[in-house]
């Protein structure tokens, strides 16, 4: 191996970043992608190949359908794949699928076409064999990502041109339990396997358990959850002409405790940087205590709210006055150009459907005067309770107090530390700095509801996720461990039916006691839990972390910059965290553009050009697109997406592997920590005995080989280039 300055010439130094793939995947040396058919094209089975073989050019994967049901921690997991064959030749080869981590396969059956067939059980060294194989013959190093892996292996079943296949798999598996967490993966990355975007794929997961189920999160994607009582959920996640670029992970957690709590960590080996998430969730049972709140609801009836909009709007006020607790009081305030009320005092939820009729009364008309309504609004306000203000307005300030600032002053003033304020911003018409504002200094959230959007939809998913709050005014404390950075900032409260995702950075990790305190009807109540611990231990099973907790971050500081002018360190913060995780948001991403953004110099540069760049406009489209943009990115449960370079006009692509991104500049895959104008880096040859070697070192490195044969990747703070 030899020592070199890596050039910058030999790479395009133009970097895309966007939101098309999902966070990585839980377990370490998971499978990164599932079943695949590996086939030779005639020419090769005849010895004159023309070159590299992608395995993903030979066959189609037309649909791939899981259904998984795990009972007491044994996952029974049922696939059902179909491959087409697009070429003018018969298509026969071995077909490969990886066996996830601690599954039996004792129970494994393979069925082609309705037909039982003969498969081998291949051990992890078996299999690795026939990846090197592979790998050398083909020159394709899509499956060293398999490394580390046992395998299934079939003789693959003659596949006339133009025709399908049908595979059938099953097998167990046991889930174990750490500190009452369980988590499921499955192998679901088929982007380098398949020909086409495969027309449909789902996965299902069924999970009953013997202890009560608290949290159920997927760090991957965006599943629908039904959970019919405290030991029973069904989550489910499908999409078509799509290629899943990223296993698919489910957690779920199991605890006896009213409210469970669990820690993930992860320490990155490259810069030994330590991130975490708590899950924090309450049970869903009748027993469950809940807290009495007072609910605002400030409702704007100007003129521009006539039509459709006023008639769903008054949907929404009945939805959340019809599903009051019943030791709850509410009020409703209207304005336009006055403000007038339901009653000036707050009234038992037992008057909510006579309030509901009052509210179907009222006509849209005149002006809008946000600053009268919600002073008129903290003024209700008890101290001694928590209470919700949700505010719904279609536009800018026109009567009354209309300089946004001095609203935000007055509201503050007027408003006491219990309120929560939630905005509903609806149309492109509305004030985003003023709505944004508002719940950040009331300690809420915004909601934007686009044209073609319905506003009852998003305000009554929004009240059946906080109308039964367990506890509010949240705290955390971690003891013996550093902890730094949380997000969401500020905590929100904790709901029935609900869950925290709170994520954070820390410098050193270690056994810890956490204890989550808060308020329950005006009581200080607080929860320990004993024996957690932040992991000291480079990699390991949570590598999506990272960009999780950058994704957040990236949110919250986005939001202050437009809240608060243009901090040159905040954007030098956001420059920095894009080009790292791969990360782009409507304020970086012409970042796709920039032809040296791996360099320090040119992310210092974009910086400056940014902060001196004029302040946008505060409503309109485009406005309140990137309010909802950051909003979402703040609260987000999964990692950000990497952009296709075609979402902006050109450029290179961009791949997360574990916690490492990498941009593909001139044909090579860079990890976004090089820096070509100061670094180097020492030189393997694609497919030698190095090469080999250096993977066997390095097996956490095999996601990263896979790319290609032209990568850099890190090795703690080294670099290594591969080269054909």
């Amino acid at each position: 191996m030899e020592m070199q300055q890596f050039s910058r010439r030999q790479i395009n130094r133009s970097l895309a970043f966007g939101a098309v793939a999902l966070g990585a995947a839980l377990t370490p040396l998971t499978t990164r992608a599932d079943g695949v058919i590996v086939v030779e094209p005639p020419e090769c089975q005849t010895g004159a190949c023309p070159g590299p073989i992608r395995i993903g050019d030979q066959l189609t994967v037309k649909s791939h359908r899981v259904d998984v049901k795990v009972a007491n921690q044994v996952a029974t997991t049922t696939i059902d794949q179909v491959f087409f064959n697009q070429n003018d030749w018969v298509a026969e080869g071995t077909y490969i699928f990886p066996i996830p981590d601690e599954a039996t396969v004792s129970k494994f059956t393979m069925i082609v076409d309705g037909q039982a067939i003969e498969a081998t059980v291949l051990t992890a060294e078996e299999a690795a064999a026939i990846y090197d194989q592979i790998v050398r013959s083909m020159r394709d190093p899509a499956l060293l990502q398999y490394v580390g892996q046992g395998a299934i292996q079939a003789s693959v079943f003659p596949i006339p041109p133009g025709e399908s296949r049908e595979v059938k798999i099953s097998y167990e598996q046991v889930l174990t339990a750490e500190m009452g967490m369980v988590r499921y993966v499955y192998p679901l990355n088929t982007e380098q396997f398949s020909a086409q975007p495969l027309e449909q794929v789902s996965v299902r997961v069924e999970v009953t358990s013997a202890d009560p189920i608290r949290a159920i999160y997927s760090p991957t994607h965006q599943v629908a959850i039904t959970q019919d009582s405290e030991t029973h959920f069904v989550a489910g996640w499908e999409a078509s002409n799509i290629w899943p670029t990223d296993d698919f992970a489910l957690i779920y957690t199991v605890a006896t405790d009213q409210i469970g709590a669990n820690l993930l960590s992860y320490v990155d080996p490259v810069s030994s940087e330590g991130f975490f998430m708590l899950l924090a969730a309450p049970g869903i049972g009748t027993n469950q205590a809940v807290v009495a709140k007072d609910v605002i609801i400030v409702l704007d009836t100007s003129g521009s709210m006539d039509g459709e909009k006023i008639v769903q709007a008054k949907q929404a006020v009945g939805y959340v006055l019809n599903h009051l607790n019943a030791e709850d009081r509410f009020a409703v305030i209207e304005f336009s150009t006055g403000v007038r009320f339901y009653d000036q005092q707050l009234r038992s939820a037992a008057e909510a459907s006579v309030a509901a009729g009052w509210v179907e009364t009222l006509p849209a008309t005149g002006g809008t005067d946000i600053n009268g309504a919600l002073l008129e609004a903290m003024k209700m306000a008890d101290r001694e309770r928590p209470t919700y203000v949700i505010f719904l307005t279609d536009g800018l300030p026109t009567e009354g107090e209309v300089d946004s600032t001095v609203i935000l002053s007055n509201v503050g003033t007027a408003s006491p530390g219990n309120v929560r304020l939630f905005s509903f911003g609806v149309g492109d018409d509305v004030d985003t700095f003023l709505l944004d504002s508002l719940v950040q200094q009331e300690n809420g959230v915004s909601s934007y509801v686009r044209p073609g959007e319905r506003i009852d939809e998003e305000v009554s998913l929004f009240y059946a996720k906080v109308g039964s709050p367990v506890l509010t005014d949240l705290q955390l404390a971690f003891e013996a461990v550093n902890v730094q950075e949380l997000y969401p900032n500020p905590l929100p409260d904790l709901y029935a039916g609900s869950q925290l995702v709170l994520v954070g950075a820390y410098a050193a990790g270690g056994p810890t006691r956490v204890t989550l305190s808060g308020m329950v009807n005006g009581k200080a109540t607080s929860y320990v839990y004993e024996g957690q611990a932040l992991t000291t231990a480079p990699g390991g099973p949570n590598d999506f972390l990272p960009r999780l907790w950058a994704t957040r971050k990236i949110g919250y500081l986005l939001t202050q910059i437009r809240l608060h002018g243009e901090n040159p360190e905040l954007i030098q913060a956001v420059v920095d965290l894009s080009v790292r995780y791969g990360i782009v948001t409507p304020y970086t991403s012409y970042l796709i553009t920039e032809d040296d953004i791996l360099t320090q110099g040119g992310r210092d540069r974009v910086a400056a050009e940014e902060a001196a760049a004029p302040a946008g406009d505060v409503s309109g489209d485009e406005a309140v697109s990137k309010a909802d943009a950051q909003g979402n990115m703040s609260g987000a449960n999964q990692a950000a997406p990497t952009a296709e370079p075609s979402q902006y006009g050109g450029g290179n692509a961009i791949k997360v592997v574990g916690s490492r991104t990498y941009v593909q500049q001139n044909g090579v895959w860079i990890d976004t920590a090089f820096d070509p104008s100061t670094m180097t880096t020492t030189k393997i040859t694609f497919l030698s005995d190095d090469y080999f070697a250096f993977l066997k070192a390095h097996p956490e490195l095999a996601g990263a080989l896979a790319l290609g044969d032209k990568v850099i990747v890190a090795v703690g703070n080294q670099f290594y280039e591969i080269v054909p």
